[in-house]
């Protein structure tokens, strides 16, 4: 499966979308205008919140093999998941400083850079894994020329991830991200 697409199992939906183009294998939801970014979160399935919890082992003395119940008794210091709220899928494990940024806020953010308007046009959005990195793409409003006919668009790229091993990073692009191949290509 190298598009990592999320696939939410709830509402048996992929958490991307995309104007007017099908993505990588046709997958997620196709739109026909372009959404503001409340509206990129909801058509991607990035409606969802992030929760840091607490983790716990089990000491010798309550670990009766493997058909007994394990009840955690040892909390580990220092260390926590983070969980996604609807699913309740652990995204990763991080340390007692890490701070959540929740999409919604990671999306408010891209549209402080990118100022609402002006032509920028949000294109593609969408969560990877179980939903540990999000992106969204916008679509910028000038072209660069190459030689005489030769016009590559522009993009302007947001990710974050919810497990610890990333930060938000916006960065341009000529780009236009669909899949984990292309968000990975956009993030290095």
């Amino acid at each position: 499966m190298a598009h990592n697409l999320n696939f939410n199992q709830q509402n048996n939906e992929y958490s991307f979308f995309s104007v007017k183009e099908k993505a990588w294998h046709n997958l997620g939801r196709i739109v026909d205008r372009y959404p503001t970014s409340a509206e990129a979160i909801q058509y991607a399935g990035l409606d969802y919140s992030v929760e840091k919890r607490p983790l716990f082992t089990y000491d010798t003395e309550n670990h009766y093999g493997e058909t007994d119940l394990i009840i955690p008794e040892i909390k580990v210091p220092n260390y926590y998941a983070t969980v996604r709220t609807d699913t309740e899928d652990v995204l990763g494990v991080v340390g007692r400083d890490y701070e959540i940024v929740q999409n919604v806020d990671a999306f408010q953010f891209f549209d402080a850079i990118v100022g609402g308007g002006d032509g920028i046009l949000y294109e593609t959005a969408g969560a990877l894994g179980k939903g540990e990195r999000i992106f969204i793409t916008a679509k910028l409003p000038d072209y660069v020329r190459v030689g005489k006919d030769d016009l590559i668009e522009q993009y302007l790229f947001l990710t974050t991830s919810h497990n610890g091993f990333g930060s938000i990073t916006a960065a341009f692009t000529p780009i236009r991200v669909v899949c984990n191949n292309s968000a990975t290509r956009c993030a290095a």
